[in-house]
């Protein structure tokens, strides 16, 4: 089985290590393609209005100065000498979750594999800070990154489809298991916007230094994780929504 490993948070990132290490139990066959500097939040972005460049760093190793899109993509045109059997995007440190996963460049990474036609999976550790987080942030993907991984294998993806998985933020002997699980939802509209002025006196803003609040509900992600499980939740591409294609169709 051939395998592409890629994330969005660059290549020198410490959960592409992670997740290399788990990509090695599953095959030898091992492609790196990830982008040179953290792409966090680029979501399906491409790299449209600048060159971009390749860097190789060894036998199947490279990285690329764009987003975690334009790594995919040049890995599967231009840098693998065949299609892989598997994408790998991850492994993210910190939550993609709920509404998150719009944003987030890793699991954007696993639906270009998806586009193409690779069974894709996109993998995430969320994480906490504080007297009771794990020593190691990523040992839970560490440890149950294969276990998750493998029965994936033995089903057949539809088409423009993907998985998303998530691990919580305890130590690998406190994972309670896994769930497969819907995509839950936070409240944006609580979200900060955080003003200051530069050395040169210009204003600028910072998005996101607070924690969204959401509401876990039954069957999702955020009740997953909040309650010690490894979220596993499908994704598909079709963004269409089909009950309000009637009401159209009548209106116009």
């Amino acid at each position: 089985m051939r395998i592409l490993v890629t994330n969005d948070d660059g290549y020198h990132a410490p959960g592409l290590e992670v997740l290399e290490a788990i990509a090695e139990q599953l095959s030898d066959d091992i492609w790196i393609c990830a982008p040179s500097e953290e792409q966090s939040g680029a979501g399906h972005s491409l790299t449209l209005n600048q060159p971009v460049r390749l860097q190789k760093f060894g036998h199947r190793r490279f990285a690329v100065t764009g987003t975690p899109t334009d790594s995919v993509m040049m890995a599967l045109r231009e840098v693998m000498d065949a299609p892989p059997d598997l994408v790998l995007s991850g492994v993210n440190r910190g939550a993609n979750l709920g509404d998150d996963i719009t944003y987030s460049g890793t699991v954007s990474a696993a639906i270009e594999g998806a586009l193409a036609g690779v069974r894709s999976i996109a993998l995430s550790q969320v994480y906490r800070s504080g007297d009771n987080a794990p020593a190691d942030t990523f040992e839970a993907a560490r440890v149950w990154g294969k276990r998750v991984i493998e029965p994936l294998l033995e089903v057949t993806f539809d088409p423009r489809t993907l998985i998303n998985i998530n691990f919580p933020p305890v130590a690998a002997d406190a994972v309670k298991g896994t769930r497969v699980v819907r995509q839950g939802f936070h409240d944006y509209s609580r979200g900060s916007i955080v003003e200051g002025k530069d050395p040169r006196g210009q204003r600028y803003f910072w998005f996101g230094l607070h924690a969204i609040e959401h509401t876990p509900d039954n069957g999702t992600d955020l009740e997953a994780i909040d309650e010690g499980f490894v979220a596993i939740t499908p994704l598909q591409l079709d963004l269409t929504h089909y009950p309000t294609i009637e009401k159209l169709t009548e209106r116009f």
